[in-house]
């Protein structure tokens, strides 16, 4: 009997290493961040900083170079907060990793610099895999600190501490630490008749259909939520669910859990307040989809699928790779 695509392993050993912001393999030394660490790692004679203006990383920037990374010294044009500095981590060769938070906008930004999102970095391979990796890591802590000022219990000031991994109450020591959102994206399969299910959200290009998706609630398991969120979006009843794949989701601070789920029923009862539609494809259609590259559609009945190194799009690249490890 063939096996379906929840009975093998996955067509790679890992995939999540195939998608954007994956990739960072720094030292965190998560318990071991005394009060100055910040200081310490920034007089080391190899600290390079990643630059931000709110979620925004900003890069030095020619026709031929991107250059992420700035040294102690290159940071006084960029009106750093450096009391507001984090440590990410460490390089194996003990070189270490820092974000900053930058006063200057689109608005007051000089020349070499620019200014670039989460979505263009990755979209237009702007920085290493790893780079692009730590830029996640560093988008999501600079958002987390600047959002978690005041104490949520009494309202007093709240300091940095652990090099930027926790923040303490100034009035009644109440402590709070970074947070991450749990969101599933899912590829629904009917196994009957070999076709996936897609959507389209209000604020999608032209043309494109992804998976579904939404956050975990309090509570709630990582398949119980797969199948709750595919029911309100699509009407579409879900049996078996497995994991495949996770992606950092730095926007600001979620973690997409990439999961294959498995049709229980096949007529679509879209939630029309979410989504534009849904409807089913066959493996041919989809993988039309996934060779359209230019992220654009030429025609008005022609679909295109999420950008390489979203989550989305492994999931359903790997689901065409299946058969052909049956």
């Amino acid at each position: 009997m063939t096996k379906s695509i929840f009975d093998l392993r996955s067509p790679h050993p890992e995939p999540s290493t195939l998608v954007a912001f994956a990739e960072n393999h720094l030292d965190r030394q998560s318990e071991h961040r005394p009060d100055d660490c910040v200081e310490v790692a920034s007089r080391h004679p190899g600290a390079h900083f990643l630059a931000f203006s709110g979620a925004k990383l900003i890069v030095k920037h020619d026709e031929k170079i991107i250059d992420p990374l700035f040294a102690p010294y290159e940071l006084e044009g960029l009106e750093p907060a450096l009391d507001e500095a984090i440590l990410l981590g460490f390089l194996p060769n003990g070189e270490p990793r820092l974000a900053v938070p930058s006063g200057l906008t689109e608005e007051n930004l000089p020349e070499p610099f620019k200014i670039a999102d989460a979505r263009t970095l990755y979209r237009q391979q702007m920085l290493p895999e790893e780079l692009l990796g730590q830029f996640a890591q560093g988008s999501s802590l600079i958002v987390w600190n600047a959002n978690n000022r005041f104490c949520g219990r009494c309202g007093g000031p709240m300091d940095g501490a652990a090099g930027g991994y926790r923040r303490v109450c100034t009035a009644c020591n109440h402590m709070v630490f970074p947070r991450t959102d749990p969101v599933v994206i899912m590829l629904t399969i009917d196994l009957e008749r070999d076709l996936c299910l897609l959507g389209r959200s209000p604020h999608f290009p032209p043309g494109m259909y992804s998976c579904l998706a939404g956050f975990v609630e309090p509570g709630e398991t990582i398949e119980n939520a797969v199948r709750r969120e595919t029911q309100e979006e699509s009407g579409i009843r879900i049996g078996r669910v497995r994991y495949h794949a996770s992606q950092p989701w730095p926007l600001p601070h979620s973690l997409m859990i990439g999961c294959y789920a498995e049709a229980k029923s096949t007529v679509i009862k879209r939630d029309e307040q979410e989504l534009e539609d849904v409807r089913w494809f066959t493996r041919a259609e989809t993988e039309a989809m996934l060779e359209r590259t230019t992220g654009v559609a030429d025609t008005g009945d022609e679909h295109i699928p999420p950008p390489k190194g979203a989550i989305a799009h492994q999931l359903m690249r790997d689901w065409l790779a299946w058969p052909e490890r049956s």
